[in-house]
């Protein structure tokens, strides 16, 4: 192998690698744009827009590795989350744990399903795939702190549906084309 193939092959693992990097730093820059809700312990913000941007840019799998960085960096006590919650380890178990959980499984259906998506409703279809794991992670959190379903819904849906699927609109129009990307 000569050292310009050796340089041709090494070099999508490292744009790979700097778009997983690049996104977790996104993500968390998007965490500290929080708005709080009254009624909900759940705040605005613009993590569905990265979340689901992640998956549909970098394909699937790499998008979930960006989003699982996130998490670990977070986990580890690094300030990536949004500044509304508790610190940590500690924040997987609050009333946002649902949607963090979500992220890695939310950039991995928008990514997998944006790979098809030839238009723009298409890729719009596949980040509001996304967004919906991030919201239903974040209701099955939520139902498992309050007890109820019922009381879950309006802390965990009710209030993000509209503002979500414009994100999501939003990360349909800044993703290329399919043809243009690769499934890594």
């Amino acid at each position: 192998m000569t050292t310009s193939t050796l340089a041709v092959s090494r070099r999508p693992s490292r744009v790979v690698a700097i778009g997983i990097v690049g996104f977790a730093v996104a993500l968390a820059l998007a965490s500290q744009v929080a708005i709080p809700i009254p009624g909900t312990p759940v705040p605005i913000t613009l993590q569905p827009l990265v979340v689901v941007l992640a998956g549909m840019w970098l394909g699937p799998v790499a998008g979930a590795a960006s989003m699982m960085l996130h998490l670990a960096a977070g986990a580890l006590g690094l300030p990536v989350f949004s500044p509304y919650g508790a610190p940590g380890l500690a924040r997987f178990f609050g009333p946002t744990g649902g949607y963090l959980f979500a992220y890695p499984v939310a950039a991995f259906v928008a990514g997998a399903l944006s790979l098809r998506a030839r238009s723009l409703p298409g890729r719009w279809l596949a980040a509001l795939a996304g967004i919906a794991v991030l919201l239903l992670g974040g209701l099955a959190q939520l139902v498992i702190l309050t007890g109820s379903l019922g009381q879950a819904l309006p802390l965990a849906i009710h209030p993000f549906v509209a503002l979500d699927a414009v994100k999501a609109f939003i990360a349909a129009l800044l993703v290329p084309k399919s043809t243009q990307r690769a499934p890594v």
